[in-house]
């Protein structure tokens, strides 16, 4: 199965509630913490909504 590498790049200061939750549901807390996840179509919706602040690299 497809998976991505996804790293947190910038700060969430000044971000709404939401989105915020939304990187903490991907399992990143702080500026570099890096997470591998599994190509499921939440996942993408996640990686998609917050493309901003993450660096996404296919594994």
């Amino acid at each position: 199965m497809k998976s991505y590498k996804v790293t947190l790049k910038r700060s969430l200061i000044g971000s709404t509630q939401g989105q915020k939750d939304t990187i903490r549901c991907l399992g990143l807390r702080k500026i570099g913490d890096s997470v591998v996840v599994k190509d499921h179509p939440a996942q993408k919706g996640q990686i998609f909504k917050m493309q901003q602040w993450l660096d996404v690299q296919a594994q």
